[in-house]
């Protein structure tokens, strides 16, 4: 993409704890955007789900399906030539929950409900994906001190940086930035963030492109 113009609706996209949600919230401040934001905090499965992953996955998983699905179809009337929109998800990342999640008569049931759901949305004009080492998604979710994330264990993160990996190796939806954020703090540092939003922006920037900042200590 070489005419930024075209880029009005930004996705970011990355573990639980890769910061995606503070990123989208300074593009936004930035920007002056639209910003829609996952609302993990309604889905009344969750708490339960990260308690229990086999017994609560499926009703967790449809929960976040529709109300994805809900919040994305907005969208579609949005002028994008007029204003930004910047979101801390995209709506094919429920598929990596689902298949890890999921297994049978339920991710069959899955299966045959998300492509219905998703022809009819639109895509962004780049996502970009917070890739980040497990030290450091634990160490932001022991900071951040969710109530619902307390019982989140270390072999998930690792099963699901695992899965989020091997989806963006294969995507080719959308242009996609992939930024090493281990060692970044661009929610408290404001040369992390003008560094980073450069790269966004850049006018040379390809289909697929990997940010790898000077790296600095941040734990």
């Amino acid at each position: 993409m070489d005419n930024n113009s075209e880029l009005r609706y930004i996705a970011v996209e990355g573990v639980i704890g890769a910061g995606k949600t503070a990123l989208a919230k300074k593009l936004k401040a930035r920007l002056d955007a639209r910003i829609v934001l996952e609302q993990f905090e309604t889905n009344p499965f969750l708490e339960k789900f990260y308690n229990d992953r086999r017994r609560y996955a499926f009703q967790t998983q449809m929960f976040f399906l529709i109300n994805r699905f809900k919040q994305q179809e907005e969208l579609i009337q949005e002028d994008l030539f007029l204003n930004y929109i910047v979101s801390d998800y995209i709506f094919e990342k429920d598929r990596i929950f689902a298949y890890l999640n999921l297994t049978g008569d339920e991710l069959k049931l899955y299966e045959s409900l998300y492509p219905l759901l998703a022809r009819t949305l639109r895509k962004p004009d780049l996502v970009v994906f917070l890739q980040s080492s497990i030290d450091r998604l634990m160490f932001n979710i022991k900071k951040r001190g969710r109530a619902v994330e307390k019982n989140l264990t270390r072999s998930y993160i690792e099963e699901l940086s695992d899965a989020y990996n091997h989806f963006f190796f294969r995507y080719n939806s959308t242009p996609l930035l992939i930024v090493n954020s281990t060692e970044i703090d661009f929610v408290n540092n404001e040369n992390d963030f003008e560094e980073l939003f450069r790269q966004i922006f850049r006018e040379d920037r390809g289909l697929i492109e990997y940010f790898n900042p000077e790296t600095r200590r941040v734990l």
